[in-house]
């Protein structure tokens, strides 16, 4: 039916495979934005393969739509009721609308029926894992664009050697994107100018690592408060670039990424599925790398910003400024992690004021001194009541003793 149409998930987009007007309808009526999977330039690589062959002449007579998974549209793959497929990690579900322009009905196992081609999953997730990858890169640009500055400092005018291959490769890169976007695939050609690039942009991603883990380290030696502040000021200077240097490889390495799943799916389309889910797990494992060095960061301009407010009696001009140095590069970090697709949570430290510090210790000192006051007049009474029952019981003995004496006068006039 022409307004059948194969909804395809991967756990981070979602692709709408159908006649063009159908999944046109679709989309507008479930308000989602999407962008176009470009299925038509696969058409002819896929019918090349033998095994692939009813995959290609499938896509190349339907539409795609890719839609980025937030919460809305994750909301429509659970209303929809996606099934997993035998293609790992990818479900599927074809959906119709049955007489009504605005409510699409899943359509399930019967004469409508219509079991998805392995091929066609294969090179679907692919293409969504594509455009998934390039959208990081997207964000990744606007980032670089906004501290353009920085980027142009360690980048551009940086000597070392290792982020000066980076740049190069870099070019490279470009150039071999630039000749897919025009040729639709990448040949061996295109391929053997960018084989080598993994190596260099995984050295250059190590060292702007071990760069900021120095940074971390050098917080956390400190013993003094006014080395703690020099530190916290070098890595709000310093932290920034090298985020920026990572950013860069994080996108160079999928842009190599998006170039190797073209080259498999023109040299060896069997293998399509195979070498997805590894770019998957491989690019988790560098954001995780990525996450746990950066946070570690987070975490000692944290504990400082802690020790800055404790100790701002004693500097009142340098402990806000450290408090505002680790709110910065926390920032710069949460919009780096938010980038790189990182999601995490932290809320900024606040300078405590001189003032209140102030009045705090000032409180603290009327607090302990009306509890001495208290505590000495306490003692006061005490010994007071102690003092009087002294004197009393001393009168007694006195008064005893008087009339002991007056009655010892009396019996020895008697016996005179």
């Amino acid at each position: 039916m022409d307004d059948e149409i194969q909804l395809i998930s991967d756990g981070d987009g979602l692709a709408v495979i159908g006649n063009p007007i159908a999944v046109e309808r679709f989309l507008v009526s479930e308000g989602l934005p999407s962008k176009d999977l470009r299925l038509q330039r696969l058409g002819s690589v896929l019918r090349a393969g033998a095994g692939a062959a009813q995959a290609g002449y499938e896509i190349a007579a339907n539409s795609g739509r890719w839609v980025k998974l937030t919460k809305e549209s994750a909301q429509l793959v659970k209303r929809y009721g996606l099934m997993e497929s035998k293609t790992p990690g990818v479900s599927h579900a074809m959906v119709g609308r049955p007489g009504s322009i605005t409510s699409w009905l899943q359509i399930a196992k019967g004469p409508g029926f219509v079991v998805p081609n392995p091929a066609l999953l294969a090179t679907a997730a692919a293409v969504m894992a594509q455009l998934a990858m390039q959208q990081t890169m997207n964000e990744i640009t606007d980032y670089l664009v906004t501290i353009e500055e920085k980027i142009d400092n360690v980048l551009r005018a940086q000597k070392d050697a290792v982020l000066a291959r980076m740049i190069g490769v870099g070019f490279v890169i470009e150039e071999a994107m630039t000749i897919r976007e025009m040729r639709g695939r990448v040949d061996e050609v295109t391929w053997s100018k960018v084989q080598t690039a993994p190596a260099t942009i995984a050295d250059t991603q190590a060292y702007a690592l071990r760069q900021l883990d120095a940074l971390a380290e050098q917080l956390e030696s400190t013993t003094k408060f006014v080395d703690l502040a020099r530190a916290a000021k070098e890595a709000e200077s310093k932290g920034q670039e090298w985020l920026a240097v990572l950013a860069r490889c994080f996108q160079l390495q999928d842009a190599i990424a998006v170039l190797e799943l073209d080259r498999v799916l023109d040299a060896s389309p069997g293998e399509l599925d195979g070498h997805r889910l590894g770019l998957r797990t491989a690019r988790k494992d560098r954001l995780e790398f990525i996450s746990r060095s950066t946070e570690r960061l987070m975490a000692r301009m944290d504990a400082a910003a802690g020790t800055a407010n404790a100790k701002v009696l004693m500097h009142p001009a340098k402990a806000p400024a450290v408090v505002q140095s680790s709110n910065h590069v926390s920032r710069a970090i949460v919009d780096f992690h938010g980038r790189l697709g990182i999601e995490r949570a932290r809320k900024s430290s606040q300078a405590r004021r001189w003032a209140d510090a102030a009045k705090e210790v000032k409180d603290k000192a009327l607090e302990t001194g009306a509890d001495g006051v208290d505590a000495a007049r306490r003692l006061g009474n005490e010994t007071l009541d102690r003092a009087k029952s002294t004197t009393g019981k001393l009168s007694s003995r006195i008064a005893e003793r008087a009339l002991r004496g007056r009655g010892d006068d009396e019996e020895r006039d008697e016996e005179d």
